[in-house]
Order: structure tokens, then sequence, then C-alpha cells
């Protein structure tokens, strides 16, 4: 089982990078339970601080995970590199299903999929509102782990992978 400690980043499936800001415990049913506190990593000021309560029992459960290593990122990024992409013929609200299931799982390699299979899409066709809002997602939850790891500015990451993407 995982062990957070105050300070320590993390990663909650589908909703990115969080901090765990404490550890608190809660009487639920006579039973004391503990409780990562978890505040997401908000870039937009006007959006208020998001907080999460994750059971310390039930965090590999729920998918709780630390923030990608260096040699993962690079895995990551050779999932971003790779052209050779292969288009389903299907409609986008199946495609659309199917990537909501890789964002889900909470794996960046997933997520860095989607970003890629929706970034090439996007060079080839426009893509439907649903889509254009999953690539936003997907890049958003790409850029957020690996500002995180690398400990640079989400700007920085951004323009970095806008110029992978501009073939």
């Amino acid at each position: 089982m995982l062990q957070f400690q105050v300070g320590d980043k993390a990663v909650y499936p589908a909703q990115g990078v969080g901090e765990i800001i404490g550890i608190d415990s809660k009487e639920i049913a006579g039973k004391i339970h503990r409780f990562y506190v978890l505040k997401f990593i908000s870039g937009e000021a006007q959006q208020q601080d998001r907080r999460v309560l994750v059971p310390v029992e039930r965090a590999d459960e729920v998918g709780l995970r630390p923030v990608l290593s260096r040699d993962e990122l690079e895995e990551v990024f050779d999932i971003l590199r790779e052209t050779d992409i292969h288009f389903d013929k299907q409609t986008w609200n199946r495609r659309y299903r199917g990537f909501m299931e890789k964002i889900r799982t909470g794996s960046l390699f997933e997520v860095a999929e989607v970003y890629r299979e929706l970034s090439r899409l996007k060079a080839q066709k426009t893509l439907s509102y649903g889509e254009k809002r999953m690539l936003e997602t997907a890049r958003n939850l790409v850029v957020k782990e690996i500002s995180a790891s690398r400990a640079q500015s989400e700007v920085k990451i951004r323009e970095e992978l806008d110029k992978l993407f501009a073939n």
C-alpha cells in the first residue's frame, strides 16, 4: 500500500495532480478512518481550490498514485511522439467513450494516447465539440503532471507540447 506524506504530490484519476495537505481522522459508524486531504493544483486564479478526501486504506483502489518519475515521463513523450496512428472509422461518440475510459484509468500513459490521437485527428479533420473538450481535458492532465514531475511551469510545458504537435 502506498503511503503519502503531507506535502507530497499525488495524481487522482481523471482529476489530475494535487498535493496532500493533511491526513485527517474521522469517525464513521463508530469506527475511526484516516483520509488523505488532497488539494488540487489549479493554474487558474478564478477557480476555487478543490479538495477531496481519499481513505488511506483505499488509496490504491481508487487509483491515487505518485506523479511519474523522469524515466516514466520519457515513456510518455515516446507515446506523444508516435506518428503512426490508426484511426478507426467509428463514430465520434464511440471514440469518445473509448477515450473517456482511458482518461478514467488515471494512467498518464493512457491519457497521453488520448491527447496524441485527438491532436493528430484534429490535424486531419474538425473535431466534434465533445472531442474538443476531451482534447483539452487530456492536454491539461498531461501538462499538469509533467509540470509537477519536472517542477517546470505549465506554460513552458504547453509550449513544448505545442511544438511537438505543430507538424
